[in-house]
């Protein structure tokens, strides 16, 4: 039997198994900890910080995604610390990032009062929407850098590795090697990296069309236009 520990999760206490994540263990007694780059099917990255909680005796923020819980660990998920934390975080990427297809991340922002103008004069990410094949576009502009998109792609789903990161700091980004277009990589066109993204940075083909207004009776004869000519 899997060695247990008694926890202490916003005045509720539990036991758990020794193994469990902070986020798991909260679970347990009904707490929802908010998150964003982590995903029950990928390999937690740690990267988003939302999900951080205080942990009675630790100097820092904890992220719940990857902390195991501890016997006798007393840990605040929605303390004023905690509240403050994801506030500024999101509150940074609204003035870097265009949020307008994340309704989760909006909904977090509203319920713990983030004022999305705070950073205002901050500088914004700009990059194009790349349309190379015929299956989905790439609007980095969306792109909240959670690294879903890259796991999918490599070990925790497809084995593919068409993604990666590219650069350092503020411009990091999502990328392919070289900066190849999609048809010019690994990419197998599975869909895995469409299906975890949270901000509408990767969008089917037909969705993006359809937003940009082209009929729906147009939609094969549009999409004719980002298949690879037969000479590529």
């Amino acid at each position: 039997m899997d060695r247990q520990v008694t926890v202490t999760i916003d005045g509720r206490q539990t036991s758990v198994p020794a193994d469990m994540t902070v986020l798991e263990a909260a679970a347990t007694v009904g707490l929802h900890v908010p998150r964003l780059c982590y995903h029950p099917r990928l390999t937690p990255p740690a990267v988003c910080r939302l999900c951080v909680v205080e942990w009675e005796g630790a100097r820092t923020l904890v992220p719940a995604c990857v902390a195991r819980v501890r016997d006798g660990a007393v840990i605040h998920t929605d303390s004023e610390r905690v509240r403050r934390a994801r506030r500024t975080i999101l509150e940074l990427l609204h003035s870097a990032v265009d949020l307008g297809e994340a309704p989760e991340i909006l909904a977090l922002g509203e319920a713990i009062g983030a004022d999305p103008h705070r950073f205002a004069d901050g500088e914004r990410r700009a990059f194009p929407v790349y349309e190379d094949n015929p299956f989905y576009v790439r609007d980095y502009d969306k792109c909240v850098l959670c690294w879903r998109c890259v796991q999918a792609c490599g070990d925790d789903m497809q084995f593919t590795y068409a993604l990666s990161l590219g650069r350092r700091g503020f411009h990091t980004h999502i990328a392919t090697f070289f900066g190849a277009p999609m048809p010019e990589t690994t990419c197998v066109f599975c869909g895995n990296c469409v299906g975890v993204c949270p901000t509408g940075a990767l969008k089917g083909l037909e969705e993006y069309l359809l937003e940009q207004g082209v009929p729906a009776e147009r939609l094969w004869e549009e999409k004719q236009r980002f298949r690879p000519s037969a000479e590529a």
